[in-house]
């Protein structure tokens, strides 16, 4: 169960690749999209380049990507930390930040994500169906969108530009 007294993405405390603490309130005034990624996914491709895309067009206009590598879908992210980030970094070349790996349903979920799912309920209840579920958070740190893993990350474009005022 999500913890009640996390009102905003900005309450939480995560881990990132490297094993160091990450205190979300850092990306407080910005537009993130929280996605949990997979290096070994039939979506990693469209997904990497698509996410990079937008995020070297709006990043300098206060958005943000957020990465956790998940292994729940089909083992497709079995790697170390440190691979995963090899991986990304070299084959997609991708700047935006990649977390510790997490659970992203089940009884082990990381708090982020029962935080970010609480309110928002997929085909299969609130849990996330599958590699590269995407969750736009706005200013404020309020979820405010959730998409598909089949979304085309270049699809919600025009929802990013909405949330940067943009539009």
């Amino acid at each position: 169960m999500a913890d009640q007294t996390k009102k905003t993405l900005y309450d939480f405390t995560v881990k990132d690749a490297k094993g160091n603490n990450v205190d979300l309130s850092v990306y407080k005034g910005k537009v993130v999209l929280v996605v949990n990624v997979a290096s070994k996914c039939g979506l990693t491709n469209n997904n990497y380049d698509e996410l990079n895309q937008i995020y070297l067009k709006y990043k300098e206009k206060g958005f943000e990507i957020l990465a956790f590598p998940c292994n729940q879908f089909g083992a497709q992210e079995p790697g170390t930390n440190e691979e995963i980030v090899d991986f990304v970094c070299t084959k997609f070349k991708s700047e935006f930040p990649i977390f510790d790996k997490v659970d992203v349903n089940g009884e082990n979920a990381a708090p982020v994500y029962e935080f970010l799912k609480t309110g928002f309920y997929g085909i299969l209840g609130g849990d996330i169906q599958w590699n590269f579920s995407k969750f736009l958070v706005d200013k404020n740190g309020i979820p405010v969108d959730r998409y598909y893993p089949t979304t085309s990350p270049l699809t919600i474009e025009r929802d990013i530009q909405k949330h940067l005022g943009l539009l």
